[in-house]
């Protein structure tokens, strides 16, 4: 029997995907399986055959062997030992894509430990949140954030801060390069923190060791993973897309991974694709959008096969883009931290359609429909409240979307980015895309303000490459205005240098939701 690695059809995919064919692609089985195995110890054959490619912002390139990570992370798993770590002691780490990083994440996994992945720009605040949170044993980070990293320690003393170093990679060195696992397959192996404001601390979402297994999903359908591809994932692996299917999820197939430490730098970016050879990449959608905004893109010579992106959807002016420059569709994949990838466009299937914008279609054995506010289906090209199925009954994602009449489902953005003026309603997202098609617009972020005639009225704030004037401004209105409807425009424009971002690189519309809100409390004040 073929496995599922040797399908790449939308049709096998409905016909041959199934629980029990996942578990075939790993050695663990469901009650002993351990990520680190699967990922890293299984595929180290002496050969020196590359892991991870990394990209450095100062233009280094960095490439660590299965072979070397598996021994570094043996080692570093006999010295938590000798530590006295326990199983299910959290070991967090605030690291950028390096060999320290993976040795860490992986040998704290084969002892039993939890790997705690932090953001490497996190500040005191949001460090000392996190830490309190999930009170690790060991904080490891590098020489530059250890002053940061010791401001977060508790009044008792935990946790230890470890500067990873060259010192403590030699110091591991005394101990054996191989380990034997400690873990069941229900086993937590990683505590991982959603991205959120700095004073607002998302719950850790906690994963068993198992969760590699049903994140194949994701990978087989989501970013159409299979051995032999050149990947690649610039999304930090502190956060899901970069952790999971950047990270986790190519390597327990074997295939090359790549990766983008320091300061993200568009054009770094696509030299390093170039460079690698990447024929397959996962990105959020502003990375495809800055690749755009730079204008160097007939610089480089890309060898894509398969494409997604992950995160909002990708405005029309850029996927115009990436068909013109990259040559093959860009796939979104849509999910959450919560309920992991559940709508994909199967990347590298002939046989699957992709439509510009879509969300695509269920994964195989999901299932989500588009609720109105009582609960019952909407119709094709109707707006509702995007539901899955799941423990027997509807759960809301919280967001918006539609279908189509074949099937096909689109954002309409979050929830709460819905803006009712004069009783139209009005989608955010929609408000932006439009705005972004404007030669003069590089980013654009859309919420709804207080109105006292109309209830509220859409606001824009845009990042141009011209100087803001009153007369770009009615430029911007008269072409929203143009291609949406005649009350769909932007009431007010606001010009800013940058956007409020979360570190998943989303538009942060709730934190200029704040902002206005904090400036009429101090106007009314």
């Amino acid at each position: 029997m073929s496995k599922l690695t040797e399908y790449t059809s939308y049709a096998d995919a409905q016909a041959h995907a199934n629980s029990a064919a996942l578990w075939e692609l790993f050695d663990g089985d469901r009650e002993y399986l351990n990520i680190a195995h699967e990922c890293i110890t299984r595929h180290a054959d002496g050969s020196g055959r590359a892991a991870v490619r990394i990209a450095h912002s100062d233009g280094a390139d960095e490439i660590l062997s299965f072979d070397q990570i598996a021994a570094g992370a043996a080692q570093f798993a006999h010295w938590l030992d000798a530590q006295g770590i326990q199983q299910g002691d959290r070991i967090a780490f605030m690291l950028e894509p390096s060999l320290p990083f993976y040795v860490c994440l992986f040998g704290a996994m084969q002892t039993g430990a939890i790997s705690v992945p932090l953001f490497t720009l996190f500040g005191p605040d949001a460090l000392r949140l996190r830490v309190g949170d999930c009170n690790p044993t060991i904080l490891i980070t590098n020489a530059e954030k250890a002053d940061l990293a010791r401001g977060a320690v508790n009044a008792d003393g935990s946790p230890r801060v470890v500067v990873a170093d060259q010192g403590l990679l030699d110091e591991i060195k005394q101990y054996p390069a191989t380990y034997t696992p400690k873990t069941k397959a229900n086993d937590m192996a990683v505590f991982q923190y959603t991205s959120g404001t700095t004073r607002e601390l998302p719950e850790a979402v906690k994963h068993s060791h198992r969760t590699l297994v049903t994140l194949m999903f994701a990978a087989l359908y989501g970013t159409g993973i299979r051995p032999g591809d050149d990947f690649f994932c610039p999304s930090s692996p502190a956060w899901g897309h970069g952790l999971w299917h950047g990270t986790l999820a190519p390597l327990a197939m074997g295939v090359t991974t790549g990766t983008f430490a320091g300061r993200f730098d568009p054009v770094r970016l696509m030299k390093a694709l170039d460079d690698f050879g990447i024929t397959n990449m996962s990105a959020a959608a502003t990375h495809y959008r800055m690749m755009k905004n730079s204008g160097k893109g007939g610089d480089y010579r890309f060898h894509f096969q398969k494409l997604s992106y992950t995160g909002e959807p990708i405005d029309p002016a850029t996927l115009e883009w990436v068909d013109e420059y990259f040559k093959v569709p860009a796939c979104s994949m849509y999910g959450t931290t919560e309920i992991g990838v559940v709508l994909v466009n199967y990347p590298g299937a002939k046989d699957f359609q992709v439509k510009p914008g879509s969300l695509g279609k269920a994964v195989p054995g999901q299932k989500l429909e588009v609720h109105r506010p009582d609960g019952t289906q909407t119709d094709p090209g109707e707006i509702g409240e995007l539901m899955l199925w799941r423990g027997g009954g509807w759960m809301t994602t919280k967001d918006r979307a539609k279908t189509d009449e074949d099937g096909y489902f689109y954002h309409c953005g979050r929830a709460d980015d819905v803006i009712i003026s004069a009783g139209w309603t009005m989608s955010a997202v929609e408000i932006e895309n439009t705005m972004l098609r404007h030669d003069n617009v590089l980013e654009c972020g859309v919420i709804g303000v207080p109105d006292e005639k109309r209830g509220q009225v859409v606001k824009a704030f845009v990042v141009a490459n011209v100087a803001g004037s009153d007369a770009l401004t009615k430029e911007l209105q008269d072409f929203t205005r143009e291609r949406l409807a005649q009350h769909e425009f932007p009431r007010i424009v606001e010009y800013v240098a940058e956007l409020p971002k979360n570190p998943a690189g989303k538009v942060h519309r709730k934190m200029l939701r704040d902002q206005e809100a904090a400036k009429a409390a101090a106007a009314a004040a």
